[in-house]
């Protein structure tokens, strides 16, 4: 799928300008490209870190500017730099991609890298509920919850639950409600997510499972079942979506919204490139592993920068994908797949009794390890990092491999 033709590109156009896009404009200049570099973002604010907004709500109440926090100077990366330029369309012409900006501007470019991220999900009608995406969508948040406000989140998936977490703790009544039978259901499915269900009573947040929203309104949300939860303020945390409608119909978009791309990060059409949360990419040795994790915008800017300026990949294994949430006074962290990358099922593989605290469960492929779920296990995290890391899946004895008193590393299949 790859359209480097050894011709370096004059001018390439980033959209985007959060982590991922950043981190393309650094490794572009870091792998030698000395062509014009653009960076559009639509905030009007220099790239920030996300997670933060929902895990530290309450204690940063400004953003986390990723420059400072990475060591990079922005404005010796890029040649220009617009900040409060949203990208309206994209379209092709003979000479490359060109990119429509919502003031009418056109940008010409002989490669443009889609870097928009995501936006929240937000059902007709529930105008009455907030979101919590960007650094304004926290600051709106945030005036809100104040001891003994009632907050009502929608959906029990990380933003919910990290959110839940740090507003029950400042005081607030939290009420929690999710249409699946169980937190985090489409993330881990409802056997993993099951076992978080009762950090919310812990936390001292109210959960209601199959609970589907039928209404929300300016006092509170109204269930299909007819029950009412009266409500200050209501988060509406059930999902997010590629931010990719401005690209029309110029890129095939899968029906997620997500950009199929190579493992260089080449979409099917010349010229047009994707990283982090907008594109659908195969790792190196887990295959295809579904979005959402937080490391692709950090990690896949490095291949990308090497496939578009035609250099060879130099060999150095790429980190698993992974996903870490602090929610209900409890760390959770997600590594590769859980399951087929045809969606298959595969072996899930508890480490010892998981209702006796920390847990960790491994997903493995005959045997092979493809994935993981840790809870409350530090060690275990940096273990599986580890196993994830080379070129090739790490085979594991599945009787070693469930002894919790067994290392992973000497659970390794030689």
């Amino acid at each position: 799928m790859s359209h480097t033709t050894g011709r370096r590109p004059n001018r390439i156009v980033v959209v985007g300008a959060g982590l991922a896009g950043l981190r393309t404009v650094a490794e572009l200049r870091a792998q030698g490209y000395a062509g014009h570099l653009m960076l559009l973002g639509n905030e009007g604010m220099p790239p920030y870190d996300r997670p933060p907004l929902s895990k530290e709500l309450l204690t940063r109440t400004s953003p986390l500017w990723l420059a400072d926090d990475l060591g990079y100077d922005l404005s010796s990366l890029a040649d220009e730099i617009r900040l409060a330029a949203p990208a309206a369309g994209l379209s092709r012409t003979g000479d490359g991609p060109v990119v429509h900006l919502s003031d009418g501007a056109d940008l010409a470019a002989d490669a443009v890298v889609v870097a928009t991220g995501s936006r929240p999900l937000r059902p007709h009608g529930w105008d009455h509920a907030l979101v919590l995406h960007g650094a304004s969508d926290a600051d709106a948040l945030r005036a809100t919850i104040t001891p003994g406000a009632r907050l009502v989140v929608v959906g029990a998936g990380w933003i919910g639950a990290e959110v839940a977490g740090v507003a029950a703790a400042a005081g607030a009544a939290v009420t929690v409600l999710e249409a699946g039978p169980t937190p985090l259901g489409r993330q881990l499915g409802p056997d993993l997510g099951r076992r978080t269900t009762a950090w919310y009573a812990e936390a001292g947040v109210d959960l209601h499972t199959d609970a589907t929203v039928a209404r929300v309104e300016a006092d509170g949300v109204h269930l299909a079942d007819g029950r009412a939860f009266a409500a200050d303020v209501v988060l509406c945390a059930i999902g997010a979506r590629p931010a990719t409608e401005w690209l029309g119909n110029a890129v095939t978009r899968e029906a997620s919204g997500h950009l199929r791309v190579d493992a260089g990060g080449a979409s099917a059409t010349p010229g047009v490139w994707a990283v982090g949360d907008v594109a659908a990419r195969p790792h190196p040795t887990l295959g295809r592993v579904p979005g959402g994790h937080w490391s692709a915008a950090l990690s896949d800017p490095a291949p990308l920068a090497r496939a578009l300026l035609g250099i060879d990949d130099d060999g150095t294994p790429e980190p698993a994908p992974y996903v870490y949430s602090t929610q209900l006074g409890h760390h959770l962290t997600v590594f590769g797949r859980l399951h087929g990358t045809d969606g298959a099922p595969v072996r899930l593989l508890d480490r010892g009794d998981v209702d006796a605290g920390p847990w960790t469960t491994l997903a493995l492929e005959d045997d092979a390890l493809v994935g993981a779920v840790i809870a409350d296990a530090p060690r275990e995290v940096a273990a599986v990092r580890r196993l994830l890391s080379g070129t090739d899946l790490a085979r594991l004895d599945p009787v070693l491999a469930a002894d919790p008193t067994t290392k992973l590393r000497s659970a390794v299949v030689p």
